[in-house]
């Protein structure tokens, strides 16, 4: 299946104006497309089916268990699929059965392991008081983020070992935070922060064929060696902030195949 993949287009602040990659079977929002939801509407009448995983600006100043529950009735009067631990298998134009498995994957603070926690949690809270979100009507605060994040990455755990039994071929995993260190920022390298960013699931993915992610404004495509199988492939089209130059060279139609 040939995807195009766009991310971290923070169309509340950017002007960008996206079109259909020539070939692409499905496109895929990886997140953070626009903060006030508005900019959705521009993949409403999308020429190929549109998946879409919320980012963490999706809820901004909202209460994060509401914002979910509003959001996909939006995305589902746009005709967009939105994935929120949720997954979807569309088959391609060769006839396989692609799995895609979505959800935002909060921080859970701990790509540095239980001893660089506190730290993590602690630089974490000052993106948490930028996003000014609540949950159960509390601050969406580091420990809390903390919490979603533990139960998306169960969720993760469980769906990437359910084994096909012929109902798939390939799964593609994506979430907006990203799964491994080597997915940070170069600018930034590994510090407490980047905790805020990626998350140490390493070991998730080599249960997929594919992973996509977003929140880095960077792009990355490397591959995990996994014996007896052919690499998991992990890739980042963020496009990002054009006054910090991070959208120089980005590519909003190139194509990954699965």
């Amino acid at each position: 299946m040939r995807l195009q993949i766009l991310s971290d287009l923070h169309l509340e602040t950017e002007t960008f104006e996206a079109h259909p990659a020539p070939g692409a079977e499905l496109l895929i929002l990886a997140g953070d497309i626009d903060r006030a939801w508005d900019g959705l509407r521009r993949f409403a009448h999308w020429p190929v089916p549109v998946v879409f995983v919320p980012g963490n600006h999706e809820f901004d100043n909202r209460d994060v268990d509401q914002a979910a529950i509003d959001l996909r009735t939006f995305c589902d009067s746009l005709g967009i699929r939105m994935l929120h631990r949720d997954t979807a298998v569309v088959t391609d134009d060769a006839g396989r059965r692609i799995r895609f498995c979505g959800t935002v994957r909060w921080s859970d603070f701990d790509l540095f392991g239980e001893a660089g926690r506190a730290k993590a949690l602690r630089a974490g809270s000052y993106f948490q008081r930028v996003m000014g979100a609540t949950r159960h009507g509390q601050p969406f605060d580091a420990e809390a983020v903390r919490v979603l994040g533990l139960s998306c990455r169960a969720w993760l755990e469980r769906v990437l070992q359910e084994s096909p039994q012929g109902r798939w071929d390939r799964t593609v995993a994506i979430t907006h935070f990203a799964p491994s260190l080597r997915s940070a920022d170069p600018r930034y390298g590994p510090q407490p922060t980047t905790a805020s960013f990626c998350n140490a699931d390493d070991d998730l993915i080599a249960r997929a064929d594919l992973w996509i992610h977003g929140h880095l404004h960077c792009r990355h495509d490397y591959l995990v060696t996994r014996p007896g199988l052919h690499a998991s492939r992990v890739v980042c089209q963020a496009r990002g902030l054009e006054k910090k130059g991070e959208a120089e060279g980005y590519d909003p139609l190139r194509l990954i195949e699965v």
